[in-house]
């Protein structure tokens, strides 16, 4: 038996949806899992890799199609191609809620992956594995930002372990080396060892002085910039190591 179903009814699965409201109406467009946030960074720039099917909807899950009058009145054209670019710049991506829980779960596990790889137990000097930071997380009432990646949320997860949390911890020291001409490194030399945690090597040669010396990472900014002012470029400053720790 045929069935007649509406000439403007698509049926889509699997699909993301992106949502923009404009005029006073709904408008949907059909994208590929993943491709929507790959177009916004720049990462994909073929449309037709993004859209699963190049129409404009006013409900994708239901396959109704938007009328030609409605897109007129709201985006002052009728052009699929333009129209779909503009939902995709200022649309909402849908999300349901088991993608969402499996996306937030992804985010927090990458972020307790940069914490470990960053951090380390003060007393040994060495880092925790990952789901020692995951149940400090929970311990610490961490909660993952929606729409923010996990590099964006790992200084505030640090912070919150060290205030909120039974677990001790600190960032890895960074290792650098500073090599300053003689004459710069009398007046240099206890400014910049003043922010190091430990000295590895101080020596003082005819021409020039070098030290490598573990800092807080905060302290890189501030020992480049005093070197910048005061050296003018005769001084250098090398990362030997972004995440000193023991044995490393």
């Amino acid at each position: 038996m045929l069935i007649n179903q509406p000439s403007n009814q698509i049926k889509l699965t699997n699909v993301s949806v992106v949502r923009l409201k404009k005029g006073g109406k709904r408008f949907e467009i059909a994208c590929y899992k993943n491709k929507v946030q790959e177009w916004r960074s720049g990462v994909e720039t073929d449309i037709d890799d993004v859209l699963q099917i190049a129409n404009v909807f006013v409900n994708v899950s239901k396959g109704e199609l938007a009328k030609s009058q409605d897109l007129q009145k709201s985006f002052g054209t009728t052009d699929t191609n333009t129209i779909v670019k503009e939902i995709l710049k200022k649309g909402e991506l849908q999300v349901g809620e088991k993608e969402r829980e499996h996306d937030l779960s992804s985010v927090r596990r990458e972020i307790a992956t940069l914490v470990a790889e960053k951090c380390v137990d003060p007393a040994t000097q060495r880092p925790y594995p990952v789901g020692v930071i995951d149940k400090a997380m929970t311990e610490a009432g961490f909660s993952v930002r929606p729409g923010k990646n996990a590099k964006s949320q790992v200084s505030e997860c640090i912070k919150l372990l060290q205030t909120h949390s039974k677990l001790p911890i600190q960032r890895a020291r960074m290792r650098i080396r500073v090599t300053l001409p003689s004459a710069d490194a009398e007046k240099l030399k206890p400014k910049v060892l003043e922010g190091a945690d430990s000295v590895e090597k101080d020596e003082s040669g005819a021409e020039e002085w070098e030290a490598i010396i573990l800092i807080d990472p905060s302290q890189f900014r501030i020992i480049n910039d005093l070197l910048q002012k005061e050296c003018k470029g005769r001084g250098r400053l090398e990362t030997l190591t972004f995440a000193a720790t023991a044995g490393s």
